[in-house]
């Protein structure tokens, strides 16, 4: 069993495996977080208590040496004397926001219950999980809370949830819902979370743990470019390969808070969930909420050993359907081809080469509906622009399937144009205040997916499109982050609701279209990497990592995806020199060996290529089938961090460990470079490895413990990529 309960001392050990979380019923129905970390058999050291300043209040009816301002609570609350950030709060009719929760019941069963309208981690099999429920009650109120957490036996994973339930005779309303709370007792961690902006996503930002509150957090309405719902604690001797991290990941789409505080004893709370700026739900008797899904990973083996656990939890059950486990086709994208300026004779042109170089999939982007020739109409007029596709969807399908490659095309559903037939007819149909102005982002608004007849709408619109046409592939885009947060649907006291109710109408809609049209490949996308989270992650099985493709900002930005994300899941393409983003003239030999480390394609115009290009395109193509499953669900290690050198490495190695690509890169030429060698990982060091570029033949241990021979790279942004197979 994963889970067990001592009733002789009142505690929980969930054992996930090799990982041990442990929680502690205490003395008046307190939980306590009693420990976190490498698996342990039991704790028989309890908790401490001393005496301790009368600012730290004591509960009513205890010995005066127990304060919740001290106590590792596992789910703490407001107002009753835990004076540090609490995970919940609530608004009582009489304007009060004290509660208190004690302990009343508990079940463990064999594998995970879905959580319904949410995406979540899931097990295919009972045997795979344990779940630990622990039903908390406020008997003033009625209220229930219901804190829910799966160890899984083959991941070194926790996933939490709660669910709260209004059984008072009197509404309630919900201020600050958190997934997870956790108390370490002491502060000898640094923070690690993935920072930065449109075209420059997920950097790695790590800092010291200071006294008081660290954080990072949304609330554009979406996961956002600027900070991803996701943090890790490390051990101040973690590195890549060794030392405690402990990892935080919120499977949600939309606003959530992140954070850290240190108190006066150095005690570390770490929090994560929905955001609770702007927010708050309605709860009426007999009501039920429940929150979003945090993934806790423990690593005793460094930032390595979480993020593999994370890929291969997530590469198996957070993504779903058909594509999960099937290698992803190599496509092109007419984006940054042609913008919106495309006929289908230009898209013909540009599909019969990518034939001839082996590319499998066509992808048409923005600017084939409405009367759409820039950015400033038609989002809404889901129905096909005449003027450029005179023939029809149907027509273009055609003519790219009879160059036997696959169609994708790309969407952005939840916008709406004003200069749109959907706008004129339904004005009240985006999110917007009363008597306010409509800001416009990218000169749209936003669809309002809290409503069921919008969403209902474009379900419909969308099907009509997939279904008159055989689609292979859906890009699905969203371009802007939200403002006048309000719904015409909503009554005044749910107006702060919108925002969490949009996100749980757009998983409404992907459920039902991924549904659907369970034989498409669909990628999500927000202006690149802007709704880079798990949540997305569970209807589509790749994200487009960012609107930024020059191969030297890919190395940061792939880096720093990987912390939590497999390398299945990453959108990565080929794009023009120089590059449209930043204007860096780069090699595409360099362009191809960053983009083959993850989702393979090309964004350029390819009938523009010369001879010599298309050959070594053809080349980089070949290539890439030969590599493709090893790169998309192989273990990955990285090897040299771009965050902290000019230079940048990782590898991916077989689960058998029969068979290894290493991709290194350096960005700027150093003048009389010294000799370097590069240190893998991952291998069999008892095995001997043949490089199949050269032939040369090397042992195991020989590469990871004293390294192969970098080579003389010439000439600024070079990159090189070899593979390793086992001889014996």
């Amino acid at each position: 069993m994963s889970i067990s309960y001592d009733a002789s001392t009142r505690v929980f050990n969930l054992q996930a495996n090799q990982t041990s979380y442990m929680i502690k019923i205490l003395d008046g129905g307190y939980l306590a977080h009693f420990y976190w970390g490498r698996k342990l058999r039991r704790q028989t050291q309890d908790l401490r208590y001393f005496d301790h300043p009368s600012f730290s209040p004591t509960p009513e009816g205890s010995d005066g040496r127990f304060t919740l301002d001290m106590n590792p609570t596992e789910y703490p609350a407001y107002g009753n004397g835990d004076l540090r950030v609490p995970a919940y709060q609530i608004q009582l009719e009489n304007g009060s926001t004290i509660s208190d929760l004690r302990y009343e019941s508990h079940t463990i069963t064999p594998g995970k219950p879905r959580l319904e309208g949410l995406p979540a981690t899931y097990t295919e099999k009972d045997s795979e999980a344990e779940t630990l429920e622990i039903t908390l009650r406020d008997v003033v109120t009625g209220l229930k809370v219901v804190l829910s957490y799966t160890a899984f036996v083959q991941y070194d994973a926790i996933a939490r949830s709660v669910r709260f339930v209004n059984e008072g005779q009197a509404p309630l309303k919900l201020l600050r819902v958190l997934s997870a709370s956790v108390d370490f007792p002491h502060n000898r961690f640094d923070m690690l979370d993935l920072a930065g902006s449109w075209s420059r996503e997920r950097h790695v930002q790590v800092r010291p743990l200071m006294m008081g509150m660290q954080s990072v957090e949304s609330r554009r309405g979406s996961s956002s470019h600027q900070h991803n719902p996701f943090l890790a604690m490390l051990s101040k001797d973690a590195t890549e390969d060794n030392g405690d991290v402990y990892g935080f990941n919120l499977v949600y789409s939309g606003n959530f808070i992140a954070q850290a505080e240190v108190d006066q004893f150095n005690n570390t709370r770490v929090s994560i969930g929905m955001n609770p700026f702007d927010f708050s739900w309605h709860l009426e008797p007999g009501e039920a909420f429940q929150t979003p899904e945090a993934v806790l990973v423990y690593s005793a083996k460094g930032l390595g050993g979480m993020s593999r656990t994370y890929h291969k939890l997530y590469r198996s059950r957070i993504c779903r359907g058909l594509f999960r486990d099937e290698p992803r086709p190599v496509l092109v994208n007419n984006w940054e081809a042609t913008y919106f300026d495309f006929t289908a004779e230009k898209i013909e042109a540009i599909a019969e080469v990518g034939k001839e170089l082996g590319i499998e999939l066509f992808v048409l982007d923005d600017g084939w509906f409405g009367k759409r020739d820039n950015d400033q109409s038609s989002l809404g007029d889901w129905f096909v622009n005449r003027k450029k596709l005179p023939d029809g969807l149907e027509d273009l399908v055609e003519r790219v399937h009879k160059l036997d490659m696959q169609f994708g095309i790309w969407f952005e559903p939840e916008m709406i144009s004003p200069d749109s037939d959907l706008y004129r007819s339904h004005p009240d149909w985006c999110l917007h205040v009363p008597d306010r102005g409509r800001s416009l982002g990218r000169n749209q608004l936003i669809l309002d997916f809290s409503r069921q007849d919008v969403c209902d709408e474009i379900i419909q619109m969308l099907s009509d499109i997939l279904n008159n046409a055989p689609i292979s592939y859906v890009k699905w885009d969203m371009n802007r982050n939200m403002s006048e947060i309000g719904s015409a649907m909503l009554p005044p006291h749910r107006q702060r609701e919108t925002a969490h109710r949009y996100i749980l109408g757009l998983y409404y809609v992907l459920e039902t279209i991924t549904t659907k049209f369970s034989h498409v490949l669909f990628e999500s996308c927000s202006g690149g990497g802007g709704r880079f989270d798990p949540g997305m992650l569970y209807y589509m099985p790749q994200t487009w990592t960012s609107d930024n493709t020059d191969a030297v900002e890919r190395l940061k930005i792939q880096y720093g995806t990987s912390i939590v994300y497999p390398i299945s899941a990453m959108g990565a393409h080929v794009s023009a020199a120089p590059n449209h983003q930043v204007g860096r003239l780069t090699s595409l030999k360099t362009r191809g060996d960053i983009a083959m480390s993850g989702n393979f394609g090309y964004e350029l115009d390819l009938s523009k290529f010369t001879d010599e290009e298309k050959e070594l395109a053809k080349q980089q193509v070949a290539l890439y089938k030969e590599i493709r499953s090893l790169v998309q669900f192989g273990d990955y290690y990285r090897l040299l961090n771009p965050f902290e050198s000019n230079e940048a490495a990782w590898m991916f190695v077989s689960e058998d460990q029969s068979e290894a690509i290493v991709v290194y890169s350096r960005v700027l030429a150093v003048p009389f470079e010294p000799f370097d060698s590069l240190r893998l990982k991952g291998l069999d060091a008892g095995a001997d490895y043949v490089v199949v570029e050269t032939g040369q033949q090397l042992g195991g241990d020989e590469l990871m413990y004293n390294g192969i021979h970098t080579p003389r790279l010439h000439g600024d942004f070079q990159s090189w990529l070899f593979r390793l197979k086992r001889v014996n």
